[in-house]
């Protein structure tokens, strides 16, 4: 239940494949430093001044050229700075949540633009429009809010509707989508001295929550994570659990040893971490200094796994397993998400040394935002006809 731990554990799985002791991956470390060109040659051309921002939803709705949260935000009477943090708290839950794969199909047409998006900028544009629309909250008189109350009572229905999805435009794991945030919503109204301190139930009420902690100005980056792990937890499908608790993105795999309870558990919290990183500029904007941001980790999803497996850093024992269907809990996946967080951490340094920056002013989420994701859509859309990741999962929703 923290980043330490999704590290530590991430770094048991890696030099237990450097002993050649996975089931279903061989490292070739030497293959570390052609992507480490390769993402700072990424770096260089996106980001010429080298001052990268960091990994976060707020990216994706930088579209056309046009930062469309922005200008929405522009448009609001907002009544003061903590009113408008929890509005950017309310979108960034709900679009993060939102945002695992949607599927090579799948496309959103957004009509006040004009653009056509898929994948994770699509999901990010249809939540914007969702969120301004008002589909998330209780009172006509104020949209740009999401309610607990109504989040309860969302439906698959609702979110088709807002993502254009059906038949002739499959979205994946939309069922699974209302569900997380159905459950989110229940949580909420279960937690009121969490998420409404100072409104009705919602999930701009962790600001508050986290005023209420931090005593002061600086709050850092890993007690972030352990508040959403332990705030949100019942809002993942029931998995792993331990002493009553849910763990959510956590799994199993026996090559991480324990002689206690924890035995074999791979905690990995992708979208969690995806989150954290992801409140951090409003909370900035609200006068936060947050703190210890590499206490994150790299996230562990397909397009920094994809780099890695796609350069050659990872190899398949078996090559066939790349062509069949794998559940996110299989040994294979587990392996292949726990080494790219790891693997991550061994990258980021090489990077650095290439750009010529210190860790301060290039953290790992910048190499994140900067670089492996882009770099890992980029060799995937060279590899595969779709640009999908280099193995297929079958996904509900809630993980990738």
């Amino acid at each position: 239940m923290s980043a330490a731990a999704v590290r530590e554990r991430a770094a048991e799985m890696l030099a237990a494949g450097l002993a050649g002791a996975l089931p279903h991956f061989v490292i070739d470390l030497d293959r570390l430093m052609p992507i480490a060109e390769f993402v700072a040659d990424v770096i260089g051309a996106n980001y010429p001044s080298l001052r990268v921002p960091l990994h976060a939803r707020w990216r994706h709705f930088v579209l056309g050229g046009r930062d469309l949260w922005r200008e929405l935000a522009a448009s609001a009477r907002w009544r003061d700075r903590s009113s408008r943090a929890r509005a950017e708290f309310d979108l960034a839950v709900i679009s993060v949540l939102l945002d695992a794969g949607a599927g090579a199909a799948w496309r959103f047409h957004d009509e006040a633009s004009g653009l056509t998006v898929s994948r994770s900028e699509g999901l990010a544009l249809a939540s914007l429009r969702m969120f301004a629309a008002g589909l998330f909250s209780n009172d006509p008189d104020d949209p740009l809010r999401a309610d607990a109350s109504r989040l309860a009572a969302l439906t698959g229905t609702d979110l088709a509707h807002g993502f254009g999805a059906g038949s002739a435009n499959p979205l994946e794991g939309l069922e699974g989508r209302a569900a997380v945030l159905a459950r989110l919503g229940r949580a909420m109204l279960a937690a009121p001295s969490v998420f409404a301190r100072h409104d009705t139930a919602r999930p701009g009420g962790l600001i508050d929550h986290f005023v209420n902690l931090a005593g002061g100005a600086e709050f850092p980056a890993p007690r972030i994570l352990r508040e959403l792990l332990i705030h949100l937890g019942p809002i993942w499908p029931s998995r792993q659990t331990l002493g009553g608790i849910v763990l959510g993105d956590c799994w199993r795999h026996p090559a991480i040893r324990r002689d206690d309870a924890s035995d074999g558990l791979v905690p990995l919290h992708k979208l969690s971490q995806w989150l954290c990183y992801s409140l951090i500029d409003p909370l900035r904007a609200a006068g936060f200094d947050v703190t210890e941001i590499d206490g994150l980790t790299g996230l562990a999803e397909y397009r920094n796994g994809g780099l890695l497996l796609d350069m050659g850093v990872l190899r398949l024992r078996d090559p066939a397993q790349a062509e069949r269907p794998h559940a996110v809990d299989s040994l294979l996946i587990v392996e292949w998400r726990a080494l790219t967080v790891a693997l991550l951490d061994r990258l980021l340094p090489l990077v650095r040394g290439m750009l010529d920056v210190s860790a301060q002013d290039f953290p790992l989420g910048a190499m994140l935002e900067g670089g492996t994701w882009t770099a890992g859509r980029r060799i995937a859309a060279a590899k595969r006809a779709d640009g999908g990741p280099p193995l297929s999962i079958v996904s509900d929703g809630t993980v990738f």
